[in-house]
């Protein structure tokens, strides 16, 4: 039975912190939802062919047909609607736009985000875009990829081809969903595509993912007719030492460095941190910077997207005591922690959460922060309606928002948080096996139901914004 709106509304939230100008939204990414990789001029990206990698995501799953949004997009805007959002955060796929990732903006391609764009502002919704969400154009994979200082300009290109269609209503701009996945995933656990393994490329990648965002920064205030806000949005978490002892401190510092610093310090301070630098250095490598590259990386910017699921434990030795790894280089090992797991195996640490944004605040203070994604995955069973009694992820979004709420009391400047996902989707290389949608999708019928979570969400949003 699909219950009513206050027998989903349980779990009720301090939010006396969250003011009524506070941003509400929910997110999804192109790949993972928009399915028609070959309509309308769009050609494959490195997730489409990463895919067809025998091995590489669990099932053999692909995003062919993923949600199917391409083809039912006024319906889930009519979906986003109901829950009573303010904001959609979307990711323009660049192989649509720009079919191989370079040349003349394909007409076909970008209209369909030209009616997005309008019919979430005729539904009284705000879109927010990310114009970089992991599918780099297959072509310039071929060319380098992201390890290529060529592909930073080629972004910017790109970048300026949605604009120059969209500035006229989208006020919100985010350059690039987390770099980290991008280069750390894709270059060099090779877990994520392109499904390289190549460390040396992965900090070619870093460099040069930052370098676009700059480029692409820079062009586009310079194009700006109106007062907008630019970004970028990362992923992070907490790295703390299991212990106390020096072996640990230093893989928590590592950790910490290769996951927030070596974007921050560069974004925000114009310079890579001296630590990471020397460590880079004892492995005979270094970010590829060219005169003038911090400068552009380091353009100002207006909002940082953050995206959050959980904090780490670090050691230094490995499960045999072990100080090096097989290449002789420093151990740094994520320990597990004793909490509540989802089903990525992820630990729930909502008050790491409210410690990263009080540190951000702190570290990096006069930046206004919007948090981009956060949810989690649970083994959801539906009941013949569609409907999921998710008690589980409610929890989670309940427990993460407070969290949120407590670091604006400790002074953190938070003005949003977007709940991820929109709905359930082609989960990278867990395929569909994994769940993070606060609304279903039966993807033999792509019907889609608003889950117990989503209708919390919906009846948490009304209150703040009644109080």
């Amino acid at each position: 039975m699909n219950p009513t709106a206050s027998s989903a509304s349980g779990l009720l939230l301090p939010t006396a912190a969250l003011p009524p100008s506070f941003k509400w939204g929910v997110a999804t990414s192109s790949y993972q939802i928009e399915g028609a990789p070959a309509e309308d001029g769009r050609t494959p990206s490195i997730w489409d062919t990463f895919c067809r990698v025998p091995g590489a995501v669990v099932g053999g799953d692909n995003g062919d047909v993923a949600c199917d949004h391409y083809h039912r997009m006024p319906q889930d805007v009519a979906l986003i609607k109901s829950l009573g959002v303010d904001t959609y955060r979307f990711s323009v796929a660049w192989p649509r736009v720009q079919p191989g990732g370079k040349g003349p903006v394909n007409e076909a391609g970008l209209a369909f985000y030209d009616r997005l764009t309008d019919e979430l502002l005729s539904a009284g919704v705000d879109p927010w875009v990310t114009l970089y969400h992991w599918d780099l154009p297959q072509e310039l994979e071929d060319a380098g990829g992201w390890p290529n200082r060529d592909t930073a300009y080629r972004f910017a290109d790109y970048a300026m081809l949605v604009f120059d269609k969209l500035s006229d209503r989208v006020d919100n701009w985010t350059t690039l969903n987390e770099p980290w996945c991008s280069a750390w995933l894709g270059y060099n656990v090779g877990v994520h595509a392109p499904g390289r393994k190549d460390f040396d490329a992965a900090i070619a990648a870093v460099h040069h993912l930052l370098l676009g965002h700059g480029l692409a920064t820079q062009r586009m205030k310079a194009a700006a007719t109106r007062e907008m806000k630019f970004g970028i949005t990362l992923n992070m978490g907490t790295a703390d030492p299991a212990t106390d002892t020096q072996l640990d401190r230093d893989a928590a510092r590592r950790a910490d460095g290769m996951g927030l610093r070596i974007y921050l310090d560069p974004l925000r301070k114009g310079e890579y941190p001296a630590d990471m630098v020397e460590d880079l250095a004892a492995r005979n490598t270094a970010f590829p910077v060219q005169d003038g590259d911090l400068e552009i990386i380091s353009t100002p910017f207006e909002v940082l997207g953050v995206n959050f699921y959980f904090g780490q434990d670090f050691s230094g030795t490995d499960e045999n005591g072990n100080t090096e790894d097989a290449d002789g280089h420093p151990v740094v090992r994520g320990v597990e922690l004793d909490r509540p797991r989802t089903a990525m195996n992820w630990p729930i640490t909502p008050e790491r959460f409210t410690q990263l944004l009080v540190r951000l605040h702190r570290d990096y203070p006069g930046l206004p922060i919007v948090i981009t994604e956060n949810g989690a995955a649970f083994d959801d069973t539906a009941d013949a309606s569609g409907y999921v009694a998710d008690d589980d992820r409610t929890s989670y979004l309940a427990e993460h928002i407070a969290a949120v709420a407590a670091a604006i009391e400790q002074g953190a400047d938070i003005q949003g948080y977007f709940a991820w996902s929109l709905m359930d989707n082609f989960e990278w290389a867990e395929g569909y096996a994994k769940r993070f949608g606060i609304v279903h999708v039966d993807y033999d019928t792509q019907v889609r139901t608003p889950k117990q979570s989503a209708l919390w969400f919906r009846d948490t949003i009304s209150r703040v914004r009644g109080s």
